[in-house]
């Protein structure tokens, strides 16, 4: 693989993640196909909507991997 090739790659694995960890894409909660595709395709416009206020807001994604009391060290900083 060249380097622009594991940049799209984690591009695509950084989405997954953030798909994962906020909305919680592992398990389908409903059994059926088109449920489960509307809860993933609520899942898709949650991110969406998280994604452009963010944009809209100027404040870029947290990128950064932080413990949690680390987390907390810098509020309590701010």
């Amino acid at each position: 693989m060249t380097t622009p090739d594991y940049a799209l790659r984690a591009g695509v694995e950084g989405a997954i993640r953030q798909a994962t960890h906020t909305t919680g894409l592992r398990r389908a909660r409903y059994r059926g196909l088109a449920k489960t595709h509307l809860d993933h395709t609520t899942s898709a416009t949650a991110l969406n909507l998280i994604r452009l206020n963010a944009w809209w807001n100027g404040h870029p994604l947290d990128r950064t991997n932080h413990s949690h009391l680390a987390r907390l060290q810098l509020r309590l900083a701010a």
